[in-house]
């Protein structure tokens, strides 16, 4: 395989090397780098925004790897801090070639290539890859995005919405369904965020406090597998410009305690005391406009 740089790449994975990974001579035991690929290729259908297995089932097939091939050009070792760079560089007829290159700060330690083939699960025959998964990858690599925002209200969004946050609050939390749904999703103003196969990956409301110019963003959830990316930046970047878009001067909201961190990186302030809600420990945060 050529030598490649960090430029040839859209996408990486970072990770350090754990001690359990390196072998007496100190380095990366070698089959660890196909490890590190395959992890790889796991966060890289989330960079597409891709749940794998209801995205397949949905596409009507699997991908099955025939053939992975490893090149060593230089070792990694414990505690390094890698990036494992994938791309998508070829989809042939039924075919899925993805290209990878591990980098350590810019020098190219490892090359590797899978090759995948798009099958019936049952028979696990060869298929056509799908034009929309094609359309999806082959976007991303060309620098495309790979979701769409809408916002509007619950009559056009709801049936999505509902899917998400059954999915996450109700089935996942186990937070009671009386809880979670209520009257104020008929006036909210409601986002969902959609793949490219048109799957709600994600969804988030604004609902009126009562306080003239104050708004809260509430039922923020996005899909478990695919939790890490941007998909929840998008949801609030796109419910706040619609509170900015209707004069308000603030929004707020009630952040579990787990999701704070991400809260405080966006820049919202925390405000009083913690509390409890469904059961859950909350934090009131707000944003200014």
């Amino acid at each position: 395989m050529p030598a490649m740089s960090r430029a040839d790449f859209r996408f990486f994975h970072r990770l350090r090397v754990r001690w359990a990974e390196v072998d007496m001579q100190k380095i990366v035991f070698n089959a660890h780098y196909l490890m590190y690929f395959d992890t790889a290729i796991t966060d890289y259908w989330r960079a597409v925004a891709l749940p794998y297995e209801e995205s397949m089932h949905r596409l009507g097939g699997d991908l099955y790897v025939v053939k992975a091939t490893v090149e060593f050009h230089a070792s990694a070792r414990m505690d390094d801090q890698i990036d494992v760079a994938m791309k998508c560089s070829r989809i042939g007829t039924s075919s899925l070639t993805f290209t990878g290159a591990i980098f350590r700060g810019d020098q190219h330690l490892i090359s590797g290539e899978l090759v995948y083939v798009f099958a019936d699960p049952a028979t696990q025959t060869s298929r056509p890859v799908p034009q929309a998964l094609r359309d999806t990858l082959m976007g991303y690599e060309a620098g495309e995005a790979v979701t769409t925002v809408r916002v509007g209200d619950w009559a056009t969004l709801g049936a999505d919405a509902r899917a998400v946050r059954t999915e996450v609050f109700i089935d996942e939390q186990q937070i009671p369904k009386n809880l979670e749904q209520d009257a104020a999703d008929a006036t909210a103003v409601h986002a969902v965020v959609h793949n490219r196969l048109g799957q709600a990956v994600a969804t988030g409301r604004l609902v009126p406090t009562g306080t003239p110019g104050v708004s809260q963003v509430g039922r923020l959830a996005v899909k478990r597998v695919l939790r890490g990316g941007s998909l929840g930046r998008q949801v609030l970047q796109a419910l706040t410009e619609a509170a900015r878009a209707r004069g308000d001067r603030e929004v707020l909201l009630h952040a579990q305690s787990s999701a704070i961190g991400f809260y405080d990186r966006l820049g919202w302030q925390r405000r009083g005391p913690a509390f409890e809600e469904a059961g859950i420990p909350h934090q009131e945060m707000f944003l200014p406009l």
